[in-house]
């Protein structure tokens, strides 16, 4: 019976690329594979077929053979360079792949030292805090070394000695099928090495859980979202590695007055009517203190005064931001008998006179001009 084509074997144009081929005999193969498909004789069939082509196709010289004479430019009965030896490299690259995606595993060097996991706090403060900085103290629960085995996870006198699984290899070869796939050692994890009197205090582990207090200097001008990194307080590292970092994050809580926005602070001036009305003088916080900000008469609710250099200095440099208050003018609430009269006097001296609102007349201007267009 004739060979199909090796390109419409894999369902691939003759100018792929080598990527694309792999991608398609990796599709193909976990498709067709005997394993995911067992006494199936025409799965089987097929998985052979693109085996074959693609150990064809993956290696440049038979392929140039391939594209030139067809079949007969790779078949070893017809002259041709056969399956065997040649490239074939990324035959096996390929084949790693696919049992990858199988087995779980597959591939890989063997173990040693590994670095530990780094870690993350999040450290809330006051706006005080995150703007003056400050230096905080803070309890950590991590993985460390065992000190009585210094990590080795043996009992204090003895070490860990070869794996009898993999014979320090760190790797083992499975049979999958028909195939041998060459996997890292269930046993040791890969480090070639095995604890046979486990030490009591991590169980052979080599680390313990255990709480550690670190002292954290917070420069000043730190945000919500900044982190400060701590090296080497994460987690320990395993077989000697080194241990992680630990990255503190900083929330800034909410405050009672100001909001912040970068290098700016934003609060809110309530004042009354007769302040916004006739002008005056008034006392405002700001993280340094109080300080006087003027009332011009007339002042409109939602103005916004700047006071400059009240702001805060941001920690990754540059100038003071500015203290941003926006004035609310207050309407008064429970009015006595006489407060209400000298307001209606007041109501009725101002009628007829929209001088004394600046936005009222343009406000109708706007209304009468809406309704006409309806």
């Amino acid at each position: 019976m004739s060979k199909r084509d090796y390109y419409e074997v894999l369902g691939v144009e003759r100018s792929a690329t080598a990527a694309e081929l792999k991608k398609a005999y990796r599709r193909l193969a976990m498709k067709f594979h005997p394993d995911r498909n067992p006494d199936d004789k025409d799965a089987e069939d097929k998985f052979k077929e693109a085996n074959e082509a693609y150990e064809v196709l993956s290696d440049e010289d038979k392929r140039a053979a391939y594209d030139r004479h067809g079949h007969a430019g790779v078949d070893p009965q017809m002259g041709g360079g056969g399956f065997g030896g040649g490239g074939g490299g990324n035959f096996s690259d390929v084949f790693g792949d696919v049992f990858s995606d199988f087995f779980g595993g597959g591939g890989g060097g063997r173990g040693g030292p590994q670095r530990g996991s780094d870690l993350r706090y999040t450290m809330e403060l006051s706006l005080e805090e995150a703007v003056r900085g400050t230096t905080e103290n803070i309890r950590v629960p991590t993985l460390a070394d065992c000190k009585p085995c210094s990590g080795s996870g043996a009992k204090k006198g003895t070490s860990p000695v070869t794996c009898t699984t993999c014979n320090g290899m760190g790797q083992v070869r499975m049979q999958q099928g028909f195939f041998a796939v060459q996997q890292t050692c269930p046993r040791c994890h890969g480090s070639g090495k095995m604890v046979t009197d486990p030490c009591n205090s991590c169980q052979g582990q080599g680390r313990v859980e255990e709480e550690k207090t670190l002292s954290v200097k917070v420069p000043a001008g730190v945000d919500t979202g900044d982190r400060i990194r701590l090296t080497g307080e994460g987690e320990a590292g395993t077989l000697g590695g080194p241990a992680g970092d630990l990255y503190v994050v900083v929330n800034v809580r909410p405050h009672a007055i100001f909001q912040r926005d970068g290098r700016d602070l934003y609060c809110e001036v309530p004042i009354s009517f007769a302040d916004a009305a006739l002008g005056g003088e008034l006392e405002v916080p700001t993280l340094g203190g109080r300080v006087k900000l003027k009332i011009p008469e007339g002042t409109q609710t939602n103005k916004l005064f700047r006071l400059r250099g009240k702001g805060v200095t941001p920690v990754r440099g540059g100038g003071v931001g500015d203290l941003m208050c926006r004035v609310a003018v207050e309407t008064p609430v429970k009015l006595d008998k006489r407060q209400r009269e000298l307001l209606e006097e007041f109501r009725v001296s101002l009628q007829g006179d929209d001088s004394h609102s600046p936005k009222k007349s343009s406000w109708f201007e706007g209304v009468k001009r809406f309704f006409g267009d309806l």
